[in-house]
């Protein structure tokens, strides 16, 4: 049984399957792969980093700067930026594979917590002072930034924004609390969403959401993190601004149009979650497949029956199917389409099929599968939240409902 996340490469679950992005996109794999399995590897061996043990901000600065030299931390940013300018396609077959890796350092080859991803949109419209002052540290590794939207009473419904910035002669004072913000424990800015409307108003389309860059060392400032998720995770805090002075020159875009900011490329961005997903499940799917060919019982191994051999099927059918829809709408977004409907059911059923595969796998694994420290363990509670995070499964069904419906 392997339970090792520093595992040596493994080999493709199928190896006929034929490599679906471009030359580049392999050979990049092929250069992360040997960061992963190499440098990262023994990092986590040497400060005991795991699925379970987190690792501090010193540590991710470190990650993060190797990965910036080697060319791999800003690479889904404009080439005008220093990217690579990768397709769609490209980036998430890139992104699969890092995540396929079970590398606990999965989530910062190129930041996607804290780092470039964040602010790569952001270009189009930043001020040439906040390209200095922001963006560029970011997407050097100098400064690390997360994304504050949530709130208690802003989720699903994220127009329904109760932080409120007021302009005070050159700045806005802004009160509120955000949560479940993730990389903020980390963070040294966040983009953050405020109502700078005037007035309360139910209605959605008056709703006023700004978009801020907020300095989270700044008097009135305070992230409170500790508290660990389901799967264990540190990398979440809550945001807490009690009168605090933001400049007004940090304002980003227009005032009022924080909300399209935010979900301007939401098709992308729900896309972009899935083959973290896959990524996962094709590590549980190995594990179960390797375990079932090593355990003994009744004198042959277990993976010889057939009952665990159709389970070994299913789960690796719908590892399948799933990763043919994601890669299906990576073209249609390549081709220039705006698949709403199709980016939300790759997201519901991505989500829905790996938690799918990680039950199986702790199925396979028997009680060595419910022992906390071990990977399976670990996979179930992180693919568990999937169906929670970045929209959950009940708004990809709204969402898939309401463009079904408005078909012709």
């Amino acid at each position: 049984m392997n339970n090792d996340i520093t595992s040596p490469l493994p080999a493709p679950l199928f190896p006929g399957m034929p490599f679906e992005g471009s030359p580049q996109a392999a050979e990049l794999i092929a250069r992360i792969n040997e960061f992963l399995y190499g440098e990262l590897a023994a990092l986590a061996r040497e400060h005991g980093i795991d699925h379970e043990n987190a690792p501090d901000k010193a540590l991710l600065q470190q990650v993060w700067k190797r990965s910036h030299a080697l060319g791999f931390y800003g690479m889904t940013l404009p080439q005008k930026m220093g990217g690579l300018g990768l397709s769609t396609l490209d980036h998430v077959l890139v992104k699969e594979a890092i995540y396929a890796s079970g590398s606990p350092f999965a989530p910062h080859v190129f930041g996607e917590l804290s780092g470039p991803p964040r602010v790569g949109a952001l270009a189009r419209m930043a001020t040439p002072h906040q390209m200095q002052q922001f963006i560029l540290p970011v997407a050097r590794a100098e400064m690390a930034i997360c994304f504050a939207l949530t709130e208690a009473e802003a989720g699903s419904d994220a127009g329904n924004v109760q932080t409120r910035a007021v302009r005070d002669g050159d700045d806005y004072v802004i009160t509120g609390a955000k949560r479940f913000i993730s990389g903020s424990p980390f963070a040294d800015y966040a983009v953050l969403m405020a109502s700078t409307a005037t007035h309360d108003d139910p209605d959605p389309k008056k709703r006023e959401v700004t978009a801020f860059f907020v300095d989270l060392h700044a008097p009135g400032v305070r992230v409170e993190s500790g508290y660990k998720t389901m799967a264990g995770q540190t990398s979440t805090g809550n945001i807490v601004l009690e009168g605090t002075r933001v400049p007004a020159a940090n304002l980003i875009g227009e005032a009022g149009r924080g909300l399209a900011l935010a979900l301007g490329r939401i098709s992308v961005n729900r896309l972009l979650h899935c083959p973290a997903m896959l990524g996962l499940a094709q590590v549980a799917l190995r594990d179960a497949r390797d375990y079932a060919q090593q355990r003994h019982q009744f004198g042959r191994t277990i993976g010889q029956f057939q009952a665990i051999q159709h389970i070994l099927a299913d789960m690796a059918t719908d590892w399948a199917a799933a990763r043919g829809l994601m890669l299906a709408t990576a073209r249609a977004i390549d081709a220039g389409a705006e698949p709403r409907a199709e980016s939300s059911m790759a997201k519901l059923f991505c989500s829905e099929a790996a938690f799918r595969i990680a039950d199986r796998a702790v199925q396979i694994h028997g009680g060595e599968g419910i022992v906390q420290g071990r990977r399976v363990e670990f996979l179930f509670r992180m693919l568990r939240m999937y169906r929670v995070l970045t929209g959950t499964s009940e708004i990809q069904r709204n969402t898939i409902a309401k463009e079904l419906m408005a078909s012709p």
